[in-house]
């Protein structure tokens, strides 16, 4: 098997992991004459028995979230409880005094899911908590609720890098987190492809993210780390707000870069979006749905059955494919969503020829690949541009007044196609072509991998995408998304850099500062400059 273990850290990537996990549900088969799934669900699930000897299967993940951020999640689920009142009554031959703090009401959406009926359908309203619209069971050992800090503190919010770091530190020391809380999992798995972490890196989640990975690399220092970072919209927050998420970003860049295999930011783009997305930015289950579609689908190879190989892959193969100089561990991420076919068309529905992304650059015909033909030498005509842009395209802008934009130039990039509109064919690629002499402008690499097997828009998901119709997609659509190492990253971190050295205090303010500089400059080796360039001085 190639086990996948996840880590949840913080509400945000809660939020984002709990649509990963529906979706993942949503791909089992139960009735004989269904055909079998393409995803290899031992990837993602482990085998268990509950209390009552029942056979489970449940996430092999570990969440960790604030006191209060459960929402009416138990950490001991229908499963696993097993009443202990007469246990514990002969322990002690005195009276107690129970105190009970007053419990969260279930929404409606989970109650009719408990009593098997069909569930309401749910707004941003009614969305109070991750797990007001969370479909799986989780194992006892997956739940870690971290005490010392409360959701949504006035007095003491969690949002601070050092919060984080701090708080990783005191727990480690006590409990052995690693030990108590991965290496259970990890033990179960008989050949694990890698560590999936997703988390806050604009917040306290960031700093505890850090020294989470600085752990896992050196108890097992081979294994693939990625880390999904996940930022809040930053739209109308106070200026001292954006700056101190900016810092925080900064610092857990410069540590995550250095430990992780693959560093994915994904932020909200401050442009508007195409007509083909609706978005309530103020809603975390809205934000966090359009996060998850690009996580679940850029990664769906990972998953899929071995006997599909040429159409697989894992995480390791694929950050190596990314990471072209042995610096580049932080890529882009981008995502088109595809209306099914209309049968009264070409099968296309390709109305995005003629727009633009976030960057400005024109999005790529959805259906276009020119993997057949041989461009010139260091042409980016096999590269893509799709129409969200999660990168934070917005940190272009950091640098602007000192540097004037130049055009991305991508060195490899690893595109999904998904979709009854995908053409399942071999895996295409043209690696072999990246023959240029160092310090040249090369052909990037560029990876495709297709399935037939569409994104689930179940009723847990809200309905952020539009067809041309404008009416929300239901049921299941198509995806492209894309993964690449890009020029842009040096631009942005340089930016970053720039926006927030001043605000690191004295001890770190070097050390970072050169850490994010060195990232930067992994982003231009193996290239020259040339006439869309400006000079890098």
């Amino acid at each position: 098997m190639r086990e996948i273990i996840t880590l949840q850290l913080g509400q945000q990537s809660n939020y984002v992991a709990t649509h990963f996990w529906n979706a993942q549900e949503a791909y089992f088969t139960y009735a004989a004459d269904e055909e079998e799934s393409p995803v290899d669900h031992d990837v993602h699930f482990r085998p268990g028995l509950g209390a009552d000897g029942t056979e489970t299967f449940m996430p092999r993940t570990v969440v960790y979230d604030l006191k209060g951020g459960f929402g009416t999640l138990k950490r001991l689920n229908d499963l696993y409880d097993i009443s202990e009142n007469a246990a514990n009554s002969s322990l002690w031959p005195g009276q107690t005094v129970v105190h009970r703090q007053q419990p969260i009401q279930a929404s409606a959406y989970q109650q009719s899911l408990d009593a098997g009926m069909a569930p309401p359908e749910l707004t941003t309203s009614t969305v109070r908590y991750w797990s007001d619209f969370n479909r799986v069971f989780y194992h006892p050992r997956s739940i870690i609720q971290l005490n010392d800090f409360e959701l949504h503190s006035t007095l003491m919010p969690f949002e601070r890098w050092d919060m984080g770091d701090e708080l990783f530190n005191g727990l480690d020391k006590e409990h052995d987190l690693l030990d108590r809380d991965l290496r259970p999992f990890v033990e179960e798995a008989d050949q694990m492809q890698g560590v999936q972490i997703i988390s806050g890196i604009d917040d306290a989640w960031g700093g505890f993210a850090a020294k989470y990975v600085e752990r896992i690399r050196d108890e097992y220092g081979k294994t693939p780390v990625w880390v999904f970072g996940v930022q809040e919209p930053v739209r109308g927050l106070p200026r001292e707000k954006r700056l101190l998420k900016l810092v925080n970003k900064a610092r857990a860049l410069a540590e995550l870069s250095t430990q992780a295999s693959l560093v994915v930011p994904l932020a909200v783009p401050e442009e508007p979006f195409p007509s083909s997305v609706h978005l309530d930015l103020s809603s975390p289950w809205h934000v966090s749905a359009l996060f998850s579609a690009a996580i679940e689908s850029t990664t769906l190879y990972t998953r899929l059955r071995s006997t599909n190989h040429i159409y697989s892959s894992n995480l390791g193969h694929t950050a190596a494919l990314l990471n072209v100089f042995g610096k580049q561990t932080i890529a882009s991420i981008e995502l088109s969503p595809i209306e099914p076919p209309n049968p009264d068309q070409d099968g296309t529905n390709d109305s995005a020829s003629a727009a633009t992304n976030a960057r400005g650059e024109p999005i790529s015909s959805l259906y276009h690949n020119s993997i057949a033909g041989e461009p010139d030498h260091g042409s980016q005509d096999d590269t893509t541009s799709l129409e969200v842009d999660l990168s934070s395209p917005q940190d272009l802008k950091l640098e602007a007044g000192t540097r004037r934009a130049r055009k991305r130039y991508i060195f490899s990039q690893v595109q999904t196609h998904r979709g009854p509109s995908a053409e399942v064919t071999a895996v295409e690629n043209n690696d072999n072509a990246n023959t240029g002499r160092f310090g040249m402008r090369r052909r990037p690499n560029v990876h495709n991998y297709r399935s037939k097997l569409s994104y689930p828009i179940l009723d847990s998901y809200p309905t952020i995408f539009r067809g041309r119709d404008g009416k929300a997609m239901k049921e299941h659509m198509g995806m492209r998304t894309s993964l690449s190492t890009d020029t842009s990253v040096m631009a942005k971190v340089r930016g970053l850099r720039t926006a927030v050295i001043r605000s690191i205090g004295l001890e770190d303010r070097e050390m970072i500062g050169n850490e994010l500089a060195e990232i930067a400059e992994g982003y231009k080796e193996g290239w020259s400059s040339g006439s869309d360039d400006d000079d890098d001085e």
